[in-house]
């Protein structure tokens, strides 16, 4: 829910809207080792100058399989970000970050303890000059350790996956998805590392219908509270990861009834590989609930919505004793100007941007069972907070309906003063709640709209939805109406995805989706 596209420094980009985030990505298949065993390690760096200087820590290093993965971490912001290719060639090498448009090339030092090279991003419009250090210098080989004692073949092995929610099918960009999560607790006295997951339909003998390994299974895992573990994949005693899973189905094809998982690992210095099926996950075929329009229209940016990669997607935020993804589907609503800018002349004038001041519409008939009011506003920046953020008011001015069926819609960082309606109030599709603004954990005029199974802002779990129709007009930061000329899509039932810039074309119909 925060929101941010950096103006200290190029890769400041990389901050995004969330209320709490871990940027993942899905990588593409890496170089092996060999190419790049010079680059090997973890290295330090600083880009930029003076109060705008970020501190950045470049890890590349090698996975149990025998592939290189990598990671950049920036301090000041407490991100992460998978390197999507590693690209070596003698002293040379090139670090390619898909999520944010960066790249990074860079040439080693004779002595293989410096990188020399440049930094340039899609937000960027000259390299900048980014050198990176060996984080601490080569010592003298200390004494090797006497041989560990081999792992004894355990019976079965010491895991804990547990879904903490049932997918729903939902539909966007024509095709049907299935998203959800898988906590992984090792309850055992040996390390567990996990080298494949398939998610397998009614039946378990058949093909998956996703599969993770390698380069992808890291970007899909998180070590809660250990931001920089590597590998992912290995899971110490005591330890947790969460899987973050997102299928796609081909053609078409209905959802499963249930899902499970085959999971593969190796437990401590055993090579032998071992396999083991979890149980049934019910799947909700009935299919997510039809909704009206959160805004009317058009030059709609969706800023961190649905995909496996989001902020949204990644928040998962303990709250009074257990941990929820109520962002799970949530999106960031800007509003593009024909320059592909959310704001014209003074950047920190909320008055500025283009989606300030609209109105948040009622997506269904429904009852107000919670409101927020007299927070005050932010001054649009990466840092700027009118007031310090707490639970109650993270999400600012908001407003919360009650659908019914146990669902109900979020409304945040909305203007002081703006609020239309009372908790009670009996609410029409289409009817104003309130005005887009700047409060809470907001960084600039912005509409965080979500859909959850309770009656919270944080302590519920996000669900899919879909809007009757809206056309897709055109996609990501800096789009320009100005200068489109492809025809906008019309897209029906659906949810739009992350980034997509869209239209909203209200219809006078809302009922659930039939089953597919």
């Amino acid at each position: 829910m925060k929101f941010s596209r950096g103006r200290r420094a190029a890769i400041a980009a990389i901050v995004s809207c969330s209320f709490v985030a871990a940027i993942g990505l899905l990588a593409k298949a890496p170089q092996a080792p060999s190419t790049a065993g010079s680059f090997l390690g973890k290295w330090e760096g600083t880009l930029g100058q003076g109060t705008a200087q970020l501190h950045l820590q470049l890890e590349i290093y090698e996975l149990p399989n025998g592939a290189t993965a990598g990671n950049l971490a920036v301090a000041e912001q407490g991100t992460s970000l998978d390197i999507n290719t590693i690209t070596a060639a003698g002293k040379s090498v090139k670090l390619e970050i898909h999520r944010i448009g960066g790249v990074y090339q860079g040439t080693l030092s004779d002595d293989g303890n410096e990188i020399d090279g440049t930094w340039t991003q899609t937000a960027a419009t000259t390299p900048q000059p980014l050198n990176f250090r060996r984080a601490g210098m080569k010592a003298a080989e200390p004494p090797k350790p006497a041989p560990e004692a081999p792992t004894p073949k355990q019976f079965t092995a010491p895991l804990d996956i547990v879904a903490p929610i049932s997918p729903t099918a939902f539909a966007a960009d024509g095709k049907l998805h299935l998203v959800y999560e898988l906590h992984i607790s090792n309850f055992g006295r040996y390390d567990c590392s996990i080298t494949k997951i398939d998610a397998l339909g009614d039946d378990e003998k058949s093909a998956g219908l996703a599969q993770y390994s390698g380069a992808e299974l890291e970007a899909v895992l998180t070590r809660p509270g250990l931001q920089n573990a590597t590998p992912k994949a290995k899971i110490s005693p005591g330890g947790t990861a969460v899987a973050f899973v997102w299928i796609t189905l081909t053609g078409a094809a209905t959802p499963p009834g249930v899902l499970r998982h085959r999971v593969t690992l190796t437990i401590g210095n055993n090579p032998d590989a071992m396999t083991i099926v979890t149980p049934a996950l019910t799947v909700n075929r009935r299919g997510a609930l039809l909704i009206g329009a959160p805004l009317k229209g058009d030059d709609w940016l969706a800023a961190n919505g649905p995909s496996n990669t989001s902020q949204h997607r990644r928040a998962m935020i303990p709250v009074n004793g257990r941990a929820y993804i109520s962002q799970r589907f949530a999106i960031d609503w800007v509003r593009l100007n024909p320059d592909g800018k959310t704001y014209k002349d003074d950047p920190l004038d909320n008055k500025n941007y283009r989606a300030y001041g609209e109105e948040a519409l009622a997506v269904a008939d429904a009852t107000v069972t919670e409101t927020k009011d007299g927070i005050p506003e932010n001054t649009p920046g990466a840092d700027s907070r009118a007031a310090p953020m707490t639970l109650e008011n993270i999400a600012g001015n908001h407003v919360i309906l009650n659908l019914g069926g146990g669902i109900y819609a979020m409304y945040a960082h909305l203007q002081p003063g703006s609020l239309k309606v009372h908790e009670g109030d009996k609410v029409r599709r289409g009817q104003a709640l309130g005005l887009v603004g700047n409060s809470g954990n907001s960084t600039e005029p912005h509409l965080h709209f979500d859909l959850c199974d309770g009656n919270a802002t944080l302590a519920c779990e996000g669900l899919p939805y879909a809007l009757q129709s809206f056309s897709v007009l055109g996609n990501g930061w800096g789009w320009k109406s100005s200068e489109s000329h492809d025809p906008a899509m019309l897209h029906q039932r659906e949810i739009p995805l992350e980034n997509q810039v869209v239209t909203f074309i209200e219809a006078p119909e809302h009922h659930l989706l039939p089953r597919h």
